[in-house]
């Protein structure tokens, strides 16, 4: 089934809530629906269920206010247990009424809306629980075992009413509900501890501290009447809530003919309790086998043609209930739609009716999903109790009243063909707003039919003048696969838009295309645009039944002059084993590692998607490449080939490495697999706590949660809780006078103590949750000390693992505070130091002892040392939240430039490709006024930066700088490197946004004052 670990531990939390949950729920709803229809009479029914829909609005209020004074943990649990206390008190009287041998009739209208509500409210808090206990992926994987779960339990129920109802009366169904709802409590209570509390440690303070119910809430809420408004515009919103609102009234209407057909057949209510029972049985294994093949339907078929399908099989059941309702097999065939349409209306429909909303703006769709489903419940249920009535008020018998169902099914099937044609023209109009998983949903409500008229509509927008539009189109009618379309496609060669021009060829299936296809097809191969020609190297590689003329067309194109183009041609010659291109593939390959940059990178690419371990020597040289990019790929190649011999080359890179870096090691660590497994668990005693992060975050990947239990926690722990004598330096460096090391020398030991906790993290993952994981995490840096209170409370419970949620829990304590304790020697310290495995710190204590010594060397000095530039950086407000790895990195990028009086930095009007970062000096900015006068913006001083505008693209220079006073000396970043920065930090990228803005405004000033 895919399941992971963490899905099987979760799986044993919250199966048993499922499991017992169902049995309460189907034994609560088969016991008071018998009772009240043989005690009160199935001929009220529909009036019952009339008061019920003007009950609802009300209980949805009353429930959403509650929601919002009370945590989300404690809101579920006191709805649960308010569930079990109406089901117990119930229980009591019904069995006091059968012990005492008295009876009441008008209970029984409150025995009904008390338990619909407990079976209502039941099925909600069990899916939203599943919901927000499991992330998304996570919940789409464990879903169906949660229905099968579910599903069981129904069926353990009708099978316990069918023997208890007969053997002990209804009363004992009814009573042993709330008995089956305290042991799913029990795990019910257990799992939102464990899970759902720490998600929501932030939300819980804040409705503690909320001082009013209408402080801070319906501020930015829209009008009451903007959704309805909105709906009454829309024709699809309109089919919409017309399918779930007529879908649920048909299904009341048989439950209507069920229960009087039932009640009529059966009139000790023994027996009416035991048939129930049975049906219940029957009702839920077609549900569990139904489970088996839901999901491949529902690809297949759709959504729209999921929904209509159900349409059809309700007026199939309706007309074959109407026709034999008066005959002997009418019981059977009643009693049979009536478990069909339950369970396609709950257990099929209802997640169809959610693709409805998921094209509305993500700001808006819960309102239009509530508003829709309030409208549609409330709706329904009316519609169905009303036609109902007729029968209850005598006016006609219960065979007419089946033909009048039937006759609402055949306007259902209607509304459900008529929206089909109504999602397509709604995704189209959507397309704005949703770009990002449009196809996804397209894709949803298509489904696999090929012959789908909505599918072939695609067709029109081919021509669209929208190319979201367009690509949204070709994304469709791409994942159909069907070679219908080839001709269609192949007439938009032409198209201006490169981005078009590669939705065409993703979306062609060449499986039939015949020669003249593939010579056509293969004019995309000269295409200007790089990315073009590589995705149609990748397309024609795929026309299998034409080997030698796509062998023949991408051949040619080991010769590009991009080495995209050539990557997708070596893996496209070897996935048609073309063996007489085998050599030529291996001098392009050779090409691609010898040419460097860009070139060896996708040499990585294409050595590790052909698993070439033949190249893994030449690759592995590749990790001394000065690019960071070549870095970055020849690590993640190394991982696919699976070379352990790597490892200790790739783990001593980490520590000096950049973010992207050590997140490409990390992934090659963990792809080695279980032959990394012998060098990594060498490493889980590292000195050096970055090494020591990186081989456990591989191990817990690694290894499942038995192996993590006995060969890693233990050894972390002590790891964790070993002295750390590394605090003492800062403390040490203050003593001396070296306030500027001993605040790096500070920050560096807090990223130590960081990457402690980070592998403890990635331990505890693997035992409660990831999100749970990640939400405590954040807590224990929350800006609040009630939060980190709470999160440390958590832990302090024995999360995951009693021994490292201690281990973890005492480390968090430390805390990156500076030791206060005065250092005796801190000489001997910094001697001490010199030897320590962080290559930062021993730097600093170097730097520091040598300073000492010759305290002239700084004046002597003529350019920065590494750790200068470090220093002097720390200071730039622009990198002032950067690690001091990370300040290495930008010094190790950054030249030194000595610039004398009056020289030019940058000019107006000519291309500027490098920053400057003043170091000591003043800089002048000036521009040209409007008459030819050149006036001061103003004067830029140490700490400052110039040139970072147009650095990045090498445009030329709006302003002109030059040195003024004396000479400059400045660090030099080139564009390059510069956006590289701003890509993996996007906080120098705000820095950068900030130090624009405020030349913008010094530029705006000087415009006033001339004006």
């Amino acid at each position: 089934m895919g399941l992971r670990s963490e899905d099987i531990r979760k799986l044993w939390m919250m199966l048993p809530i499922f499991y017992f949950s169902g049995i309460a729920e189907s034994l609560n709803y088969t016991a008071f629906m018998a009772l009240f229809n043989q005690r009160f009479g199935v001929q009220y029914l529909p009036y019952i269920y009339i008061v019920e829909a003007a009950i609802m609005p009300l209980e949805g209020w009353l429930l959403a206010k509650l929601a919002n004074r009370m945590p989300k943990a404690k809101m579920m649990t006191t709805l649960y247990l308010i569930m079990i206390g109406l089901l117990v008190l119930n229980g009591a009287v019904l069995l006091g009424f059968k012990l005492g041998g008295v009876d009441f009739r008008y209970y029984y209208p409150i025995l009904f809306l008390s338990s619909n509500f407990v079976v209502r409210q039941l099925t909600l808090l069990l899916w939203s629980t599943a919901f927000d206990l499991c992330p998304t992926q996570q919940a789409k994987r464990l879903m169906p075992v949660f229905i099968a779960s579910t599903t069981t339990g129904g069926i353990t129920a009708g099978l316990i009413a069918h023997q208890i109802g007969k053997l002990l009366g209804t009363e004992a169904v009814y009573a042993l509900a709330p008995v089956l709802m305290v042991f799913g409590f029990i795990f019910f209570r257990k799992a939102l501890a464990r899970y759902l509390a720490p998600l929501t440690l932030k939300e819980d303070l804040r409705l503690k501290n909320q001082n009013g119910p209408g402080n801070a809430e319906g501020e930015d809420q829209l009008p009451a009447g903007y959704y309805a408004k909105q709906m009454l515009r829309s024709p699809f919103l309109l089919c919409a809530i017309a399918l779930m609102t007529l879908m649920p009234a048909v299904y009341f209407m048989i439950e209507y003919q069920y229960f009087t057909a039932t009640e009529a057949r059966f009139p000790q209510e023994g027996d009416l309790t035991s048939f129930y029972g049975l049906i219940t049985a029957i009702q839920f294994t077609f549900c569990l086998l139904l489970q088996t093949v839901s999901t491949r339907l529902m690809n297949w078929l759709g959504a729209s043609n999921m929904l209509l399908a159900i349409t059809i099989l309700f007026f199939g059941g309706f007309w074959l209930t109407a026709l034999f309702i008066n005959q002997s097999i009418g019981l059977a065939m009643v009693s049979g739609s009536y478990a069909v349409f339950y369970i396609l209306l709950y257990y099929i429909a209802e997640p169809c009716y959610q693709l409805f909303f998921k094209m509305m703006p993500i700001s808006k769709r819960d309102g239009y999903r509530y508003f829709a489903q309030g409208v549609a419940a409330s709706g329904g249920i009316l519609i169905g109790s009303l036609l109902s009535l007729l029968h209850s008020f005598g006016l006609i018998q219960l065979s007419p009243l089946a033909w009048l169902g039937v006759g609402l099914a055949a306007i259902l099937v209607i509304v459900a063909w008529y929206g089909r044609h109504l999602y397509i023209r709604e995704l189209v109009k959507s397309v704005q707003s949703l770009r990002a998983d449009l196809s996804d949903i397209a894709e949803s409500f298509i489904g696999g039919i090929r012959s789908s008229k909505a599918l072939s509509a695609m067709l029109d927008y081919l021509k669209h003048p929208n190319d979201y539009v367009r690509e949204l189109a070709l994304e469709v009618i791409g994942k159909a696969k069907d070679s219908a379309f080839l001709p269609h496609l192949i007439g938009m060669i032409g198209e201006e838009s490169s981005r078009i021009r590669i939705a065409v060829l993703r979306a062609m299936n060449l499986q039939s295309a015949t020669i003249q296809d593939l010579v056509q097809v293969a004019s995309f191969l000269e295409d200007e645009d790089p990315e073009v020609r590589a995705e149609s190297v990748k397309l024609i590689s795929r026309a299998t039944h034409l080997r030698s003329q796509s062998h023949f067309f991408i051949r040619v194109k080991l010769l590009d002059n991009h080495p995209k183009v050539v990557h997708e041609g070596v893996k496209a010659l070897y996935a048609l084993e073309s063996e007489e291109s085998y050599q030529a593939c291996d001098e392009a390959i050779i090409k691609m590692l010898d040419n460097g940059g860009e070139w060896a990178v996708y040499g990585c690419h294409t050595v590790a998607d052909l698993k070439l371990s033949s190249y893994s020597a030449w690759v592995l040289t590749l990790l001394d490449d000065h690019r960071p990019a070549v870095k970055v790929a020849a690590a993640a190649c190394l991982g696919k080939l699976c070379q352990v011999e790597a490892i200790p080359v790739l783990l001593s890179m980490v520590p000096l490495a950049d973010q992207e870096l050590r997140k490409a090691i990390l992934q090659a660590l963990v792809d080695m697999g279980d032959k990394a497994l012998p060098a990594l668990s060498g490493s889980v005693n590292h000195a050096n706590p970055f090494i020591w992060n990186a081989a456990v975050t591989a191990l817990a990947e690694l290894l499942d949660e038995n192996e993590i239990r006995t060969q890693l926690v233990d050894r972390c722990v002590s790891r964790m809780l070993a002295s750390t004598h590394e605090r003492a330096l800062p403390a040490a460096l203050l003593q001396l006078g070296m306030d500027g090391l001993a605040e790096l020398a500070n920050q560096r030991c807090a990223e130590l103590h960081n990457a402690l906790v980070g592998g403890a993290w990635a331990v505890m993952a693997k035992f409660v949750d990831e999100r749970v994981v990640a939400t405590l995490r954040e807590a224990t840096k929350d800006e609040s000390e009630e939060v980190r209170d709470n999160a440390l409370e958590v832990l302090a419970e024995g999360l995951g693992d009693r021994k490292l949620a201690s281990a973890l829990l005492e480390l968090l304590k430390q805390g990156t505070s500076r030791s206060e304790t005065a250092v005796t020697e801190p000489l001997v310290l910094l001697q001490e130091a010199a030897a320590w495995s962080d290559d930062w710190l021993k730097e600093i204590a170097v730097y520091a002892r040598s300073s000492l010594e010759r305290d002239e060397m700084r004046e002597e000095r003529k350019f920065l040392t590494m750790l200068d530039k470090v220093i002097f950086l720390k200071q730039v407000s622009l990198f002032a939240d950067l690690s001091v790895d990370e300040l290495g990195l930008i010094a190790g990028i950054a030249t030194e430039e000595v610039h004398e009086d009056l020289t030019y930095l940058l000019r107006r009007g000519q291309s500027n490709s490098a920053m400057y970062l003043i170091i000591e000096g003043n800089v002048e900015l000036s521009n040209e006024t409007g008459v030819g006068e050149t006036g001061t913006i103003g004067v830029l001083g140490p700490k400052q930066a110039l040139g970072e505008t147009t650095a990045l693209d090498g445009s030329p220079s709006s302003i002109t700088a030059q040195a003024i006073f004396d000479e400059v000396r400045v660090l030099v970043l080139q564009g390059e490197s510069l956006s590289r920065l701003v890509r993996l930090y996007p906080e120098i990228g705000i820095g950068l946004l900030h130090a624009s803005s405020a030349r913008v405004r010094l530029l705006e000033n000087m415009l006033l004052k001339m004006a």
